[in-house]
């Protein structure tokens, strides 16, 4: 089962910086790993492998992004980061082509422009690595282990020390926490949309005014997962 892609942010503005690494902890496919000011800074990390995305500022003192970005391709391909590159500038776009960007963001750039640069590169790393012999998991409930796929999975609702699964019209109590329910899913197509839900944005069918409907359950989308969820479905909301 995939897990949240590794992301670390090199920007040498303290704000930008702070910034880049909030839209990173929002993002739920993503994991903060690190922030740094310089490149040389980060390459350590990045040398020890599992860092899958690299958010990288092009105007950084020293060496820049762009030839930073370049020496990437020295490292071995099982350890070299996907890049996003930023910029207070176009006039760098075609650089960040020839580096293999996956992105350039110019800044000041929104959450949107970011969740989808991210997306892509989510598509890009989880997508065809997925084996779909483990799409399932495991929940516990009492004394027994119960499969459940969880393509099947239409929602997840917290419930004190519990978490109840919804799979169409089965509902499974499970020992368990919402929070290890949704690291357990990173990688898959759920999002946390409120404090006590996780819904498989693969199974919603009906959404008015960010309010989602399963069946005759109502799901509100709050303030603090709207801008994600609205870049999901930026096409119709």
């Amino acid at each position: 089962m995939e897990k949240a892609l590794n992301c670390l942010v090199i920007d040498d503005d303290p704000e930008v910086n702070a910034y880049v690494c909030e839209m990173v902890g929002q993002t739920p496919f993503l994991h903060l790993a690190g922030c740094y000011d310089n490149a040389p800074a980060a390459l350590k990390k990045l040398e020890t492998g599992g860092i899958d995305l690299l958010v990288l500022d092009i105007n950084l003192p020293g060496i820049d992004g762009v030839t930073f970005a370049g020496t990437l391709k020295d490292l071995p391909v099982r350890i070299a980061p996907r890049v996003i590159l930023i910029s207070g500038s176009r006039e760098y776009a075609v650089a960040g082509y020839k580096v293999d960007a996956v992105d350039y963001l110019v800044k000041p750039f929104s959450y949107e422009d970011f969740y989808r640069a991210a997306a892509k590169v989510r598509s890009l790393t989880l997508t065809p690595a997925r084996p779909t012999t483990d799409d399932f998991l495991f929940l516990k409930v009492e004394h027994d282990l119960i499969r459940v796929n969880i393509h099947d999975i239409s929602y997840l609702e917290s419930f004190k020390d519990y978490v109840k699964v919804f799979t169409g019209d089965k509902m499974i109590i499970a020992l368990s926490t919402l929070k290890a329910m949704e690291e357990r899913l990173a990688g898959y197509r759920f999002m946390r949309v409120h404090r006590s839900f996780i819904v498989n944005l693969d199974k919603i069918e009906h959404i008015q005014h960010l309010t989602i409907r399963f069946g005759k359950t109502i799901i509100p989308v709050t303030e603090q997962y709207r801008d994600a969820f609205k870049a999901e479905f930026r096409e119709w909301l």
